[in-house]
This record gives structure tokens, sequence and C-alpha cells, in this order.
């Protein structure tokens, strides 16, 4: 796999991300997919394959527990592109039974408990959007974590089976301001009020100056700052999570 991978990125070394993505489209036709959350990172890629009409697949999904500026970006995102992002939500019956079995913040409770919740919300419904998909696009950067800052232009993505294409690994906060401000990209504009890392609204403060970009994801947790759907493990059930929710 390694020297496939290897193949690929020679093709695409030093291609601006535009003609990157269409050779990926080319090589894996129908099996590129890009996952965005409405942040600063993913906007940038959105409206690079938006404006160059790349035959890409976007996805995004919706826990059921997002801000709504984040909902106003999805909202903005559209208008301007007029194209279509296709939503996964969690499976029914599991947030169902969660939620009745451990109330609405559980999460808060322990680590475990976060972990559950996060796989019910964010990872069986990316395995649902990822199925057929042979190269997943993310909008990482080495500089949101520590965890990010060992991870590749191009790598394997174990857990998900599939080669993660991340273009904007090498890139720096400022570069990716730069471009919204630029390109008059929508974001999420609770970005002006100190939150720098966006994810679900129960589960994410505002930073402070000084403090790291995602000090506030999860921010009651001293060092666990990933929900899993970059890491190794996020095939795995946490504990307490049925695996019939796995499809």
């Amino acid at each position: 796999m390694q020297q496939e991978i290897d193949n690929i990125a020679v093709q695409i070394q030093e291609k601006p991300i535009a003609e990157a993505i269409r050779q990926l489209t080319e090589l894996f036709p129908g099996q590129v997919a890009f996952s965005t959350s409405f942040g600063h990172e993913d906007q940038v890629i959105s409206d690079i394959i938006f404006k160059n009409r790349l035959p890409v697949r976007v996805f995004t999904l919706d826990t059921g527990r997002m801000f709504e500026e984040t909902y106003q970006t999805f909202y903005e995102t559209q208008g301007k592109y007029k194209q279509n992002i296709e939503v996964y939500f969690p499976d029914k019956a599991s947030v169902e039974k969660l939620v009745t079995e451990k109330g609405p913040y559980s999460f808060y409770e322990s680590v475990d408990n976060r972990k559950q919740c996060c796989f019910i919300r964010k990872i069986e419904p990316l395995k649902r959007a990822l199925q057929g998909v042979k190269i997943w696009i993310t909008g990482l950067r080495g500089g949101q974590s520590e965890n990010r800052q060992h991870m590749h232009n191009l790598e394997w993505d174990e857990g998900n089976q599939l080669i993660k294409y991340n273009p904007l690994i090498t890139w720096t906060l400022e570069e990716v301001e730069q471009y919204i401000d630029k390109n008059r990209v929508p974001y999420n504009k609770l970005y002006n009020k100190g939150f720098k890392s966006i994810g679900c609204a129960p589960c994410t403060r505002a930073i402070e100056p000084g403090e790291d970009l995602r000090a506030g994801r999860w921010w009651w947790e001293v060092s666990h700052k990933e929900c899993g759907l970059h890491e190794p493990s996020s095939s795995e059930i946490p504990t307490g999570a049925s695996s019939s929710i796995v499809k």
C-alpha cells in the first residue's frame, strides 16, 4: 500500500491543490470525497472544490449538537457556490438509547462516555459516508495539534481502509485566514469570538490568548483532544457502545 501512496504522491507533488485533487479524481473516478465541518480549513478546501467544479463528493456530519453559527456557515456556503453538501446524521435508535440511559450530558462524566457519544454521533456516520471511497480529503493542518504535526500530505488510514489526502497539512493558520479573506469565503463567525476549533456546542469553548488552538475542545479533559475521526483506533467501538450501530 505504501508503494501505491508513494506513486500517487509523485503524480501530485508540487501541483496546486485544485490540480492535485483533479488528478486524484481521474485516478479514482467517483471515489473521492471531502468531509467538511465548516471550519476555516474546510472552507478553504470547499472553495477550491466548488470554484473549480471538481467531481468530489462533499459531505458533512450533523451530530445534532452543532452551533447555530455552524448551520449559518452551511447555509451561506450553499448560497455562494450553489452546490450540494450531503448530510449524514447519527443513527436515530442509538442516539435515543444513549440519551435515555445516560442523559443529555453524559460526556462530561467520563472519557469513556465522551468517546461513546463521539462514536455514535461522528464515527458511525462517517463510516457510512466513506463507503466506496478510496480517497478521503480532509482539512487537517499540522499546526492544529501535536498529534497532527506527524501526519503527511498523503497517508494510509488504517481504521477506514483508504488513503487520506491532507492538502493543507503544511499551511499555517495565517495562510488559511489570508485565503479566506482574499477569496471572500464564508466562514464561521464564532472565529471572531475566540473559537479556533469548533465542534459540538456543549463540547467547545472559546480559547484565551496563548492557549493551544484545540484547548477549547473537550476542555474538561486533561489531554485527549481528538474525537476519533482522525485516529487509527476510530474503527474501534468504545466501552458502552452497542456493536449493532455499526453498519
